[in-house]
């Protein structure tokens, strides 16, 4: 990590090796003085926590110089694409801020400039069609340690691979009877530079250009140009393409496009025990393991966002991983860090009972309410205050009391004195259970000169317990979340590679009571539950008649930021 100064405060600031690149363009005058990035998303699944990543690293870097950020949906391969995946990304990349404003391009738009290059490709001798199956292709590539042979059909003559490419175009051939190939080195010590294929036949509608095409480019191929005909200046990716940027390179050059976009990689983000590959979360979905794409025990974006993260605690997360070429690991306590970080001072801190009982304070005057003044977070009193009802009947955790408590339990049990919070101190004098001896009710008594915020100073209690007031509580469904696999075991089974899922990474709790105040909040609001962590309400299930919130994660965790 470079540093350098800054001219306005004089302050050092820390440079990752992209954005000392980019600087050094930049005071090279290269490319005009532009920057211009894009993330280029195959639209065939649902984007996950790594493309946040990408997401935000293209578009910071051009908000940062700026320059401009593109949205380019890589829609090449009509076999595995859809519009229900357009959509989501849109969706997921506006979301976490990247604005593409007017920027918005698919591939497939460029399929006329594709072809053009190709044409230029055979014209200039540096491409040919090949009738060698894919086996045969792969028989003939060779291995790491021996060079590939040449096809058969490379010394074709230009006319002769014009006809063929034109025949493969008007659809004569069947998928897979005839390929173009670029034409470079058989010898090469890079596999991908032993005449990869570039264009394919498949006979297949494309949900952009229908029936228009029935061959199609190969991604090596396709993206150079496309990245080149955007004038996009740094093409950044992830490790896996630094093989391929030679090929990058020599497309760019031999189909004469100039300027020419600079492709660097950088490590992608690898989270311990989370699942991301399309093929197991589609599984998982099919067999109604998890409730969608969204499931937000998911980390596709559309599932964080369901939980309840915000776009501000990933880009926090970000920036903490970093951008490096070393590849790693990191926690998923981490990612939790920074969603508390994020709503601690942001969120009202609320009163829900996941697992209620009765307490009924008996000598409180029948019938009545009054309404307490209570503060939305005690750190921040911008978010100001709101009236909550209080009464004779109330809700408490079943936790917070006990017939025959351990030591050092501060809470409710016969005889004790708590303070009910933002209340009154009340005293346990009985209490009441059902026929398998479970408590259902718990009865006390209050102390009117102990309310909250007169100051009382008489005698101190050490236990404080929150509370709903029962005649105004809304029933609740929660969720509690945990993760999807077994952390002890890992992601993966080693004998048959399937998923080793946790049996608890779900618990419904159904008859959840909370305040009345949740009545005006909408689907995605979130909210600090008081000692029992943040949640928010679910887009997909919640109603205003039916809440249900999601537990997006616990208040405290061991978690702490590597030094």
């Amino acid at each position: 990590m470079a540093e350098l100064k800054s001219e306005e405060t004089g302050e050092k600031k820390s440079l990752n090796f992209i954005e000392q690149i980019v600087e050094n363009d930049l005071s090279n005058g290269k490319n005009g003085g532009r920057v211009q990035t894009r993330f280029p998303p195959e639209p065939n699944g649902y984007l996950h926590i790594g493309h946040a990543k990408s997401i935000l690293l293209n578009s910071g870097l051009a908000k940062k110089y700026h320059g401009t950020f593109h949205l380019r949906f890589d829609d090449t391969n009509p076999t595995k694409e859809d519009t229900e995946f357009v959509e989501s990304i849109k969706e997921d990349v506006k979301w976490l801020g990247a604005d593409w404003k007017d920027h918005l391009y698919f591939a497939s738009d460029y399929f006329d400039v594709m072809y053009e290059c190709a044409l230029k490709l055979i014209r200039k001798g540096k491409a040919y069609v090949c009738d060698l199956s894919a086996d045969e292709i792969r028989e003939y590539r060779g291995t790491l340690t021996e060079p590939g042979k040449n096809s058969p059909y490379r010394e074709r003559s230009v006319e002769e691979n014009l006809r063929l490419f034109e025949e493969m175009k008007e659809g004569k051939y069947k998928d897979g009877e005839k390929v173009l190939r670029a034409k470079i080195d058989m010898a090469s010590p890079n596999m991908n530079m032993r005449d990869p294929v570039i264009y394919r036949v498949a006979h297949i509608a494309h949900h952009n250009t229908g029936d228009k095409w029935c061959i199609y480019p190969m991604y090596d191929f396709a993206h150079p140009i496309e990245d080149a005909v955007e004038k996009i200046t740094h093409s950044i990716c992830t490790l896996e393409f630094e093989d391929h940027r030679p090929l990058y390179d020599w497309v760019v050059r031999e189909c004469e496009f100039d300027p020419a976009p600079r492709q660097i990689e950088f490590a992608k983000l690898y989270l311990t025990n989370v699942v991301t590959g399309k093929r197991y979360i589609k599984k998982l979905v099919q067999e109604g393991i998890v409730d969608g794409w969204d499931d937000p025990r998911l980390v596709s974006i559309a599932a964080l966002r369901r939980r309840g993260f915000t776009p501000e605690s990933l880009q926090m997360f970000i920036d903490l991983c970093g951008v490096s070429k070393s590849q790693s690991s990191v926690d998923y306590a981490m990612l939790e860090y920074c969603i508390r970080e994020d709503l601690k001072l942001k969120r009202p801190r609320m009163m829900a009972v996941l697992d209620p009982i009765r307490l009924i304070i008996d000598n409180y005057p029948e019938g009545e309410t009054e309404y307490l003044d209570v503060d939305n977070n005690l750190e921040n009193p911008e978010l100001g205050t709101r009236k909550v009802p209080f009464c004779r009947e109330l809700y408490i955790e079943r936790e917070d009391f006990m017939i025959e408590p351990p030591k050092k339990y501060f809470r409710l049990f016969p005889g004790n004195e708590v303070r009910l919070m933002n209340a009154y101190f009340v005293k346990c004098v009985d209490y009441e259970t059902d026929g398998d001896g479970n408590v259902t009710t718990v009865h006390v008594t209050y102390d009117p000169e102990t309310k909250a915020g007169t100051g009382f100073t008489g005698r101190k209690v050490k236990g404080t317990i929150h509370w709903v007031a029962a005649p105004y509580a809304k029933t609740a469904e929660v969720r509690l979340y945990e993760n999807l696999v077994d952390e002890e075991k890992g992601v993966y089974n080693k004998e048959d590679g399937s998923l080793n899922l946790n049996p608890n990474s779900l618990t419904i709790l159904k008859d959840c009571k909370v305040e009345d105040s949740f009545g005006e909040a909408a689907p995605g609001d979130s909210f600090q539950f008081v000692r029992n962590g943040y949640f928010c309400i679910d887009s997909r299930d919640s109603t205003p008649e039916d809440l249900v919130f999601n537990r997006i994660v616990s208040l405290k965790s061991s978690f702490k930021l590597p030094k």
